[in-house]
């Protein structure tokens, strides 16, 4: 890209981040005048606009594959430079990741213990559903994305990573109370659910396939967290999807029972990456690919 000045997207960046033009200015100590000119400047160049001017700001397409395309050059300098000139540097390595809740609350973290303890990197971890994540990596905000969706985006590569298969559970005491006489469809319409939140459609795909329950016909609570899933099943409040691997031990003691037994709900997950990966990122990679290839059912 012959005439490209990096200085035009560290500036489109500065704003993105911090959220307006003055604190940008702020951010990278020059004049809020020479920031506004560096992004006139860029969009002069692609003769387009890359940022659409309400507050916050925010980048338009063509600015989130610059930003994508910055930060990936960010990350590799990062790692490069030191490398180069044979000089340490203290400066962690910052390394943003999107995960779904179920992942974080499993298996991802034991992947990268042994890469974080042996490497000076710096994690971002983004929650968002499973079928959400792959737009961090589109937009540039992360180096890799666990999903659902099989099929990688341009100067990508999506992985295999296994199974995770999801049990319908609630307690004892629960299903005394609202599943006395089976699990069938007007119990489960009485009886309080949860979901994860306004993207999570897991649960009501899962009773109107079943069941024939519309949207809107149950009572659902929203917790955006996975842990959370367990405490409030266990705790009798309400019935939830949760991973098997979330509650081998509660299905083990007894304290959690599988609802439906004869259902079976599973998602084939993918790890999204940079095609050309190498160094850290590259290992990053084959940390989390092996050991969920270990880790979860294939």
């Amino acid at each position: 890209m012959r005439g490209l000045d990096y200085k035009w997207i560290e500036a489109l960046d500065a704003i993105v981040e911090q959220r307006s033009f003055e604190k940008a200015a702020e951010h990278l100590y020059i004049s809020q005048s020479a920031v506004s000119q560096r992004v006139k400047q860029l969009e002069k160049w692609l003769a387009q606009p890359v940022l659409v001017r309400e507050q916050p700001p925010r980048p338009t397409a063509v600015g989130k594959k610059l930003l994508g395309l910055y930060r990936r050059v960010c990350l590799l300098e990062q790692e490069l430079v030191p490398e180069l000139t044979s000089e340490f540097s203290d400066k962690p390595l910052s390394v943003s990741l999107a995960t779904n809740a179920d992942s974080l609350a499993t298996w991802l973290l034991p992947s990268l213990f042994p890469l974080i303890e042996s490497k000076r990197i710096e994690l971002d971890l983004i929650v968002d559903d499973e079928g959400r994540t792959i737009e961090k990596l589109k937009n540039g905000e992360v180096v890799g994305a666990i999903s659902l969706e099989p099929q990688s985006i341009p100067g990508c590569v999506a992985d295999y990573l296994g199974r995770v298969d999801y049990l319908c559970v609630a307690s004892p005491s629960f299903i005394k109370r609202y599943f006395n006489h089976g699990v069938n469809r007007e119990a489960l319409i009485k009886a309080p659910a949860v979901a994860f939140d306004q993207h999570d459609k897991m649960h009501q795909h899962f009773v109107n396939k079943h069941f024939s329950i519309m949207p809107g016909s149950i009572l659902k609570h929203t917790v955006r967290s996975s842990e959370a899933f367990v405490k409030l099943a266990v705790a009798g409040v309400a019935y939830c999807l949760i991973p098997r691997l979330q509650i081998e031990s509660e299905l083990a003691s007894g304290a959690l029972v599988e609802l439906t037994p004869n259902i079976e709900l599973s998602h084939r997950i993918y790890w999204h990456h940079w095609q050309l990966e190498s160094g850290v990122l590259g290992e990053l990679s084959d940390a989390i690919t092996h050991y969920a290839h270990a880790y979860l059912p294939q």
